[in-house]
């Protein structure tokens, strides 16, 4: 990453789009200080009053426990019910059971799949998986839920049904930053837009479509 400023105020929705290698997941990812900048570099990152690239590592999982992650690949365990893998995040995160009988079954009708609760893994759709991994990324309330292609294995009418949801989530409050390739979603959005090229920031769009530098 190079000559990146920006600023992203709470409760912004903000995708970034840029060709494959263009640093969307790197920079994403240097938000929970799984990648760190070179020590030649200069700069800084900040997430409210934490300035994440000097935190210390044993104070990343506080740091993580402030955002949500969605991955691609949805990362569920498979051994696990779709509860229990919501409970286990809030577990890790130090909450009880009474919480966690309290919240998982509110997040799970929040994103349309209490039904499911005691199904695992490999008896749900691509859709509904991830569904759990977005109930999963906000059972420690978040004041970041960050998306990186959430929709990159799933057909199109599951991916504007995630979309729409990754909305209604922004609208409660929660600031959404989606990285993602497809143009209809973009379009669709008409959100803030940010183009990265060879991990530059090349285009930021207060309302943006899709645009790719040649």
């Amino acid at each position: 990453m190079q000559n990146i400023n920006l600023e992203i105020k709470t409760g912004q929705f903000v995708s970034f789009i840029g060709h494959s290698g263009a640093g969307k997941s790197t920079l994403l990812k240097m938000l929970t200080g799984e990648v760190r900048p070179d020590t030649e570099d200069n700069g800084e990152i900040w997430i409210e009053d934490i300035r994440v690239d000097k935190i210390r590592s044993e104070y990343l999982p506080y740091l993580r426990r402030r955002i949500g992650y969605i991955f691609q690949d949805y990362k569920l365990l498979n051994t696990r019910t779709v509860f229990e893998n919501v409970s286990l995040a809030m577990e890790v995160a130090g909450a009880n059971r009474k919480e966690i009988n309290r919240d998982v079954p509110k997040l799970l009708d929040l994103v349309g799949i209490l039904d499911k609760a005691h199904n695992y893994p490999n008896e749900l759709s691509g859709g509904e998986k991830q569904r759990v991994s977005i109930a999963r990324a906000l059972s420690h309330n978040p004041i970041l839920l960050i998306a990186d292609e959430p929709t990159g294995n799933l057909d199109k009418q599951n991916t504007f049904d995630i979309i729409s949801l990754l909305i209604k989530i922004n609208n409660s409050g929660t600031t959404v930053l989606l990285a993602t390739h497809e143009r209809e979603v973009v379009d669709r959005l008409k959100k803030r837009v940010i183009t990265l090229n060879q991990g530059e920031i090349v285009l930021d769009q207060a309302i943006g479509t899709y645009y790719l530098p040649v």
